[in-house]
């Protein structure tokens, strides 16, 4: 059955658009397939550790021939590869924490890429599409003012096509801070539409991608 690799990494969990549009488009996939399986992680709730010296050279040497330090650094990033690569589908909501992702799923992205295997000419997950609920407290639109500082999907395009070969589709919630932000209160019904036209699209592209990973 169809396995989705659904990622998480806002740090707040009450009141999370991106958290709120992932799990849409979760129940929408689950109900296409209710057998099938999800693999799911919270970056924000429980972090893998940022890439370090023993992960980085464990990628480049013959196991047989790594440190124990290695040993359990490798371990790690093989099960990280392994999820993705399984994946039939792959479900990321990344939130902009000051113009770019959290920090949190930056580390995941680390420990997956490794040259040779999931990332270079013949990447291990290639193909695999990829919806990313890029959310955030305003609004980077093109012709926006702070169009120049949108750093999510220009940054996760690249890096999820670019290196990792996948097929990345973007849903772009909008303004989800004018209901807390008293200087937005004018944009709440921006953010209103903006919120329930990314739910519709998530429920749409599960449903699209369930019926693709079961040909």
């Amino acid at each position: 059955m169809p396995t989705l690799l659904h990622l998480d990494s806002s740090a707040v969990h009450d009141g999370s658009v991106s958290r709120e549009v992932t799990a849409a488009f979760r129940a929408a996939w689950q109900a296409e397939h209710p057998d099938g399986t999800v693999i799911y992680r919270d970056l924000a709730l429980d972090p893998v550790p940022h890439l370090d010296a023993h992960g980085i050279s464990a990628g480049f040497a013959p196991a047989e021939t790594h440190s124990a330090e290695q040993a359990a650094a490798y371990a790690l990033r093989e099960e990280l590869m392994a999820e993705l690569e399984r994946a039939d589908a792959v479900l990321i909501g990344s939130p902009m924490y000051n113009f770019t992702i959290p920090s949190s799923l930056k580390a995941w992205l680390d420990q997956v890429i490794l040259m040779g295997r999931t990332a270079g000419e013949t990447p291990s997950a290639k193909g695999t599409p990829v919806t990313v609920v890029a959310s955030r407290g305003g609004s980077y639109a093109p012709g926006a003012p702070r169009e120049p500082y949108e750093f999510v999907t220009t940054y996760l395009e690249k890096v999820l096509t670019g290196m990792l070969g996948l097929e990345v589709d973007f849903i772009v919630p909008e303004f989800t801070l004018a209901s807390v932000v008293p200087a937005m209160a004018e944009f709440v019904p921006n953010a209103a539409e903006s919120k329930a036209r990314a739910l519709e699209e998530a429920a749409r592209r599960a449903k699209e991608l369930a019926v693709r990973a079961a040909v």
